[in-house]
């Protein structure tokens, strides 16, 4: 099977065949480009994906990665990332060994049908004057044997007229015998142009014509062997990279079966437990009796003062543990005494965890600074050794004030630890052990204050939304009701900014009346003059009780420290 035998004659379709193969090979390269952009594409609409679902950095999102269901979550995620990684190599590898390569051979391929069609019009070109050549040859014997018959027949023309003189005669005959010669000699040169024409025809026709297409065919077959190695090379690179998908995909699996139910809902608790007790039975209160009603001390209507600032159920303090409390949005306190005594307990500890890693950081920079001291002592020309005491100073200063913090810390954590065991002696007012612990009147400043304002975790917020009593007039009667008499005094140790509604601000060293001592929820009601009064936290003063304290009405001296 062979184009120069078989399509000997077809040199134009050829041409235009050839021209077909190169168009489908741009075709292909073309494809296998836009294929290409499709995989950038989509491998950076996929990094994007997976970056948009990232947790922020130093965001509450993080704290809610701890959980397995989350956390599998973020393992996809960083595995998606990976499974774009691989479309952008399948990308890369179509480009390199294919589209590259073969817009290289596009071109050596273009130059080479150049070349061999080029020889093909050339070996037609011949052909072509060699026919010519012969045409002419054959016109010009044709032509001299018409001269020749015609000279023949004048002479015999001639020599049969009796009145031609002899000298006419001769001169027809010489003209006859020369055209006769003529004739001979175009075609003796008609047959050899004629034998030339046939060899150069059988040469053209059965050598040169068919080694030119034999290339054409040649060329042509590369062509097609080229387009099916690049499409088994297309199959082949998304081959290579299925194994690595696979094990992104196994690690989305494994991740996925990562995930405990249980463990999350330990967790939840870890999380939220407040470590108070579940409240205690509400005592009956009778109010047929005429006397003033006194309020239970387990009561979820404990007020803070005999009665004096009971909560108010109406649409004014729904929601709100007590009626004079606002959300505070400020920064909670350096004891984490605004959280529930559990979650105070494991900030205080994720606190000195944290305190004694950067002690041991500065340990590390200051046995590393010792080091290299002794080495400029041995070595005095490799650096002054004086050079680095004042940085062993500064270290030496800032690891003995982690320590203080440290021990800041633990004191908190210790006080808490030691009281969550004690807690279901007083499960209404789980501040209740701490007045045990502290006997005298004077609290520290790691005194507990679980009970604050913020309305955060306190067990009345529950249950006042659980009764939701009608609105009545108790609504009024915290603003109403006559001033309650003092108890005692007591001394601000520590400057209060009084922010929420229902508390007051004192100032280090203000002498204050105490109208209500602290009923176990850590805070206790005091009065400045006759219109000032509200709550602080009974560890920011220091109280003195007084049956026979002073008039209300006439005020204390602020003593400095």
């Amino acid at each position: 099977m062979s184009w120069g035998t078989e399509l000997w004659d077809q040199f134009d379709n050829l041409e235009k065949h050839t021209q077909w193969g190169i168009d489908v090979l741009e075709k292909y390269i073309k494809f296998v480009k836009e294929r290409t952009e499709i995989e950038l594409s989509y491998a950076k609409q996929l990094r994007n994906l997976s970056k948009k679902y990232q947790p922020k950095k130093n965001s509450k999102e993080e704290e809610e990665y701890r959980y397995t269901s989350t956390r599998a979550f973020l393992a996809t995620l960083n595995e998606m990332n990976d499974y774009a990684g691989q479309h952008e190599v399948i990308s890369e590898n179509m480009t390199s060994l294919i589209t590259a390569e073969l817009t290289r051979y596009v071109q050596e391929l273009k130059q080479e049908r150049k070349s061999h069609f080029h020889d093909g019009r050339k070996a037609q070109q011949h052909i072509e004057t060699c026919w010519k050549q012969l045409e002419a040859s054959k016109r010009r014997f044709e032509r001299d044997c018409k001269e020749a018959d015609r000279a023949q027949q004048y002479f015999e023309k001639m020599d049969a007229d009796i009145n031609v003189t002899k000298a006419d005669v001769e001169k027809a005959r010489q003209q006859a015998q020369l055209r006769h010669q003529m004739a001979e000699d175009s075609k003796a040169e008609y047959s050899s142009t004629l034998q030339k024409f046939n060899s150069e025809q059988h040469e053209h026709y059965y050598t040169h014509i068919p080694n030119i297409f034999q290339k054409i065919q040649e060329m042509e077959e590369r062509r097609i062997v080229r387009i099916g190695e690049s499409m088994k090379t297309f199959a082949e690179v998304d081959r290579q990279v299925i194994p690595i998908i696979g094990k992104c995909l196994d690690e989305i699996t494994k991740a996925a079966e990562s995930v405990d139910h249980k463990n999350d809902s330990q967790m939840v608790i870890e999380a939220f437990k407040s470590g108070f007790e579940p409240p205690g039975d509400v005592d009956f209160e009778d109010f047929t009796q005429p006397m003033k009603r006194t309020v239970s001390e387990s009561s979820l209507s404990n007020s803070r003062g005999d009665g004096k600032s009971e909560p108010k159920f109406g649409s004014k303090s729904k929601g709100k543990l007590w009626p004079f409390i606002k959300k505070n949005k400020g920064a909670g306190p350096e004891d984490f005494s605004n959280l529930p005594p559990e979650q105070r307990r494991k900030k205080l500890q994720q606190k000195v965890d944290e305190l004694n890693r950067d002690i041991q950081k500065e340990m590390d920079s200051r046995d590393a600074l010792t080091k290299m001291k002794d080495v400029y002592i041995k070595n005095p020309q490799m650096g002054d050794a004086a050079s680095v005491d004042h940085r062993l100073a500064e270290l030496g200063q800032n690891i003995e004030k982690l320590r203080l913090e440290v021990q800041k810390f633990e004191g908190w954590l210790a006080e808490v630890e030691g009281r969550l065991p004690a807690r279901s002696e007083q499960p209404r007012r789980q501040s209740g052990v701490y007045e045990a612990q502290n006997p005298s009147g004077v609290n520290s400043c790691a005194q507990d204050r679980e009970s604050s304002p913020d309305g955060s975790y306190t067990e009345e917020q529950s249950q006042e939304t659980e009764m939701k009593v009608p609105a009545t007039d108790f609504d009024d009667e915290f603003d109403d009701e006559e001033p309650l008499p003092t108890i005692g005094t007591c001394k601000a140790l520590y400057t209060f900014e009084g922010q929420n509604e229902g508390t007051i601000s004192v100032a280090e060293g203000e002498m204050l009346y105490v109208i209500e001592e602290d009923k176990g929820d850590g805070w206790t009601r005091i009065r400045r003059n006759e219109d000032e009064e509200g709550y602080v936290p009974t560890s920011y003063v220091e109280v003195y009780l007084d049956k026979n304290a002073k008039d209300v009405h006439k005020p204390l001296q602020k003593i400095s420290e």
